[in-house]
């Protein structure tokens, strides 16, 4: 199970719910990111869709995306209705996304603890929260560890202790797939040191770009196809780095 930093969810946010127990009005279903929360999903709340039985649209440990419609905090524990027909299209897919990114770190961080003889509660404490201030995102930090090194867990404020096995995990367990752009640059000049000139130009171009791509994980070649003509590659994480 996935920790959040929130023990509660608020109104308006999405979540990702096991259906539990089935009622011919509703469903109760557990609310999978929230440790021991449960919530209510009203018949009227299930679907656009015309249904006469409830289970024509809901089956028992059934996952689903809905958004929290009522959240009652003065009880104990709190009262929580959601909607999963308010859930748009869009909406649904990011989630999915998220969710599975938040399994994904999840399962990192319990390698973590069980590399270092910690709980997954400090874990979470001292590396997961630290990469989600640092990096908006669990995972979204564990991908930049895996393209920069452990600096990038260093630099989130994670000791080294923690940061160097946390790395050599991450080396096995996130794999980044590299974007590459071409073209093809053509070159003429009838200057009688021309060589030299073409040379100069071709190591400026290299160097420009390898500092630009040094912190990006980025790789930069640059031969010939056929005078007057030079292939450039870039090959990086990201186009737009490119």
């Amino acid at each position: 199970m996935v920790l959040r930093r929130k023990k509660i969810p608020d109104v308006g946010d999405l979540v990702v719910a096991t259906v539990m127990k089935i009622f011919d009005y509703g469903a109760y279903v557990k609310l999978d990111e929230y440790k021991d929360l449960e919530a209510y999903l009203p018949w009227s709340e299930i679907t656009t869709r015309h249904f006469k039985d409830i289970r024509e649209v809901l089956r028992e440990n059934q996952k689903i995306v809905a958004k929290v419609i009522r959240v009652d905090r003065k009880k104990s524990p709190p009262a929580i209705d959601i909607s999963s027909k308010r859930v748009r299209p869009e909406e649904q897919r990011n989630k999915i996304i998220e969710w599975k990114r938040l399994q994904k770190a999840h399962n990192i961080l319990e390698l973590l603890a069980q590399k270092t003889g910690k709980s997954i509660e400090e874990i979470y404490n001292e590396v997961g929260w630290k990469l989600e201030d640092k990096y908006m995102e669990i995972m979204r930090g564990l991908e930049e560890i895996a393209m920069r090194g452990f600096e990038a867990a260093l630099e989130a404020g994670i000791r080294k202790d923690l940061a160097e096995p946390l790395f050599e995990i991450v080396k096995k367990h996130v794999e980044i797939k590299k974007v590459s752009i071409t073209g093809i640059l053509s070159l003429k000049t009838a200057s009688p040191d021309g060589i030299n000139r073409i040379k100069e130009i071709l190591s400026t171009i290299y160097q420009t770009a390898i500092e630009q791509l040094k912190n990006e994980g980025g790789k930069v070649s640059i031969y010939s196809v056929g005078a007057p003509r030079y292939r450039i590659e870039l090959e990086g994480y990201e186009y737009k780095t490119l």
